[in-house]
């Protein structure tokens, strides 16, 4: 088969039917991210400006000879450099658990729960990584629509002594933050990942403090970074045009001397994003493997699944929070971003257990 298509037509492999196995599939399943996820075909997408031009299902075998499709093949299959995280190593061949433990007063979800001293907020978060969370992402400020700014030096206040407790205890911690100087205080105290929902585009001095450390980063989407996370004015095609402002983001950050194997990708569920756009990103979140980099996905407890079961409150988010767990776990995302640590963890080794049966030969 060969391509027909302009010149400027931008190309996409959707990964589709996925396979917990691959075993007596020879030639017939691709491995994404070097994880416990396969598929059987792909979706090939053409784009011309903001119209898919083609959109075909073919089987993993029987895709066109064309180097475009041959780059895209490469970044799907590599596997994910291993994060080293001070004491710790995180593994980016299965789903791991990052740990929400927020310092703030008016957070949509956990307001105030860990706002009454670090030493408690710091437990908190020892518990959280007993109970199996990977990474502990610590946020001093809250990114629900309408929260009120917060001072840099605030920030700082609320995040640092936590960060320092949980470090000399040898926890990977990751700082959730737009704001260069709370990078670089959190990194100074012993974090070792920066989280930011401004992709690095919020603090003008984010990036390059970022390149200096040479800490890993996750690059968050939302429509308008610079004002603030939420916002925008909709989407032609929100699946597309969320994977082609990360893509774009994170060839900048490359370009800047950041490693491209200490970047991760979050496609921003919830921020800016109507509900069907939100299904329509978790729906596609394969595709995401294709700009070559590790996947973290934060939906826990958010607006979304209380739209779709009745208006239920945040703290009654369970089962939606687990149910979008294992969507990202199928779809091979590395990172999965929760507030619910022990049930989230325990929902994923069961979904192990059942890849690891599904391995054996029989």
């Amino acid at each position: 088969m060969t391509l027909d298509l302009p010149s400027t037509a931008r190309l996409y492999l959707r990964p589709v039917q996925l396979a917990d196995s691959p075993v007596n599939r020879d030639g017939e399943v691709f491995r994404l991210a070097g994880g416990l996820s396969w598929c059987s075909a792909f979706e090939l997408i053409a784009r011309e400006g903001d119209a898919r031009i083609l959109q075909r299902t073919l089987p993993v075998g029987g895709l066109p000879d064309d180097p475009r499709i041959a780059a895209l093949l490469d970044r799907l299959a590599r596997p994910r450099v291993p994060l080293a995280l001070g004491e710790r190593i995180v593994r980016l061949d299965q789903p791991q658990v990052m740990a929400i433990l927020n310092r703030t007063p008016d957070s949509f979800s956990d307001a105030g729960t860990h706002m009454e001293d670090a030493d408690a907020a710091a437990a908190a978060g020892i518990d959280m990584a007993a109970a199996g969370a990977a990474i502990l992402d610590v946020g001093g400020e809250s990114t629900r629509p309408g929260a009120a700014d917060v001072w840099e030096g605030e920030e700082i206040e609320r995040v640092v002594p936590v960060i320092r407790k949980l470090a000399a205890g040898g926890a990977a911690i990751s700082i959730d933050t737009r704001r260069a100087a709370v990078m670089a205080a959190a990194l100074a105290a012993g974090a070792h990942i920066v989280n930011d929902v401004g992709a690095l585009l919020y603090d003008p001095q984010a990036l390059e403090l970022v390149a200096g450390a040479g800490c890993p980063v996750v690059l968050m989407h939302s429509p308008e970074p610079q004002r603030g996370p939420h916002g925008g004015e909709g989407y032609a095609d929100v699946l597309l045009d969320v994977y082609d402002w990360l893509e774009q983001r994170v060839a900048a950050v490359v370009a800047a001397g950041v490693d491209r194997a200490r970047i991760l990708v979050d496609p921003g569920i919830g921020f800016g994003k109507s509900l069907q756009d939100n299904l329509a990103l978790l729906n596609g979140l394969a595709l995401f493997h294709g700009i070559g980099c590790g996947l973290v996905l934060g939906a826990s407890r958010k607006r979304m699944i209380g739209a779709l079961s009745n208006e239920a409150p945040a703290d009654r988010r369970l089962g939606g929070s687990l149910a979008l767990a294992l969507r990202g776990a199928d779809a091979g995302v590395q990172l999965i971003r929760v507030h619910d640590v022990f049930e989230t963890v325990q929902a994923l080794r069961v979904w192990r257990g059942l890849r690891d049966a599904a391995l054996i030969a029989r």
